[in-house]
């Protein structure tokens, strides 16, 4: 075996530098481990319960475990306790016992809570998903738009998945991120909404953030415009309708046009396409139109302050999964004000009031 040379490198440092590695080996694991606790039913049976939970009672409320495995479930547990998704506490004040409590993010793995991650959890882990960062190599060599394409052999927008439900359970869980989303919205920034008639949701889906924007402001037009298959059958109600129809196009005209995580799922050629649109659809009314965006807005490692720094790592593997699955990319400043004014508008206002996403108001 060779000798190593340190040449005065601290060795300490070099041991912490192998765990780091180490770590981003097996981070995958954490994921894995969280689809594995989202498909048991672990967060629900442990929120059910009502106290801290044994591994001895987790054991026995889990149907589908098979006896050889129940002895592995403290070492599953032991996982998300350190990722933050359960705590421990004593059985009781006067016990010695440990058991498992639930916490802020296990809350969001309800399967039965209107703000539930729970679908996503199940169907941005689903191999058809995961699979394409196996491509990076071959997509980083090759002529193809995306490693989704490079391992489908389809883009994401165009394939069929085979009659599988995945888009169902993707619009299930977007639905679920868009009433916290817009819970905060209505709450903390109703004067986006002052002065306006009408608002065109584009690319809302089902219309989960359109329908709690048309309750919040019953004298406010709203509607959801996405594609005709997804609106398809969905009923008008009240000041809230649907339609059905191309954004690369044309956008329905309104005093207002929101995009709530629409952009960062695109390039920046089909980006401006959209923008242009927009411009045309609230520059075709009153004056005071405006674009009303929902998205990542990446900062630089020295302009992030202590209390955002945790915010990074998401926005960083957001861009990355949607680099790899829908071509798209998240943006720092810079490269949202190039695409606004190369698309007309003149001015623009960002409020970093959504957690690891912003409110970007875009003036024509």
């Amino acid at each position: 075996m060779d000798k190593i040379n340190f040449n005065g490198e601290n060795v300490n440092e070099l041991l912490e530098a192998q765990a780091h590695v180490w770590n981003h080996i097996f981070n995958f694991i954490n994921s894995m481990s969280l689809k594995c606790a989202v498909e048991l039913g672990i967060p629900d049976v442990i929120h059910n319960h009502g106290k801290p939970m044994s591994v001895t009672e987790l054991v026995s409320a889990l149907p589908t475990l098979h006896p050889s495995k129940a002895c592995n479930i403290h070492r599953l547990m032991r996982m998300l306790v350190h990722s933050g998704f359960f705590s421990i506490q004593k059985l009781s004040d006067d016990a010695q016992e440990e058991g498992y409590v639930p916490t802020t993010a296990s809350r969001l793995l309800l399967k039965d809570d209107p703000l539930s991650f729970a679908p996503l959890v199940e169907v941005l882990l689903d191999p058809m998903l995961t699979n394409p960062c196996d491509f990076l190599i071959i997509w980083f060599q090759n002529n193809d738009r995306t490693p989704f394409c490079t391992a489908h052999g389809k883009e994401f927008w165009e394939h069929d998945f085979c009659g599988r439900n995945l888009i169902d359970i993707l619009n299930k869980g977007m639905a679920s991120d868009s009433r916290l989303v817009t819970s905060v919205l209505i709450e903390k920034c109703k004067g986006l909404f002052e002065g306006l008639n009408s608002l065109v949701d584009v690319g809302g889906n089902i219309g989960t953030v359109g329908k709690a924007i048309a309750d919040a402001f019953p004298l406010l037009d709203c509607t959801v415009f996405d594609r005709p298959q997804i609106v398809a059958g969905l009923q008008d109600s009240g000041n809230l309708k649907y339609v059905g129809g191309n954004m690369f196009e044309q956008v329905p005209a309104a005093d207002a046009v929101l995009l709530k995580w629409v952009l960062h799922d695109w390039n920046d050629d089909e980006c401006l396409k959209i923008l242009k649109q927009c411009k045309i659809a609230v520059s075709s009314g009153k004056e005071g139109g405006k674009m009303i965006i929902i998205d990542i807005l990446l900062k630089k490692n020295e302009e992030v302050k202590d209390e955002a720094f945790n915010l990074i790592k998401p926005q960083l593997l957001l861009d990355m999964a949607a680099m790899v699955v829908m071509g798209g990319k998240q943006r720092e400043e810079e490269e949202w004000a190039k695409l606004f004014f190369t698309a007309g508008f003149s001015e623009y206002k960002i409020s970093p009031i959504m957690g690891m996403r912003s409110v970007i108001e875009v003036f024509p």
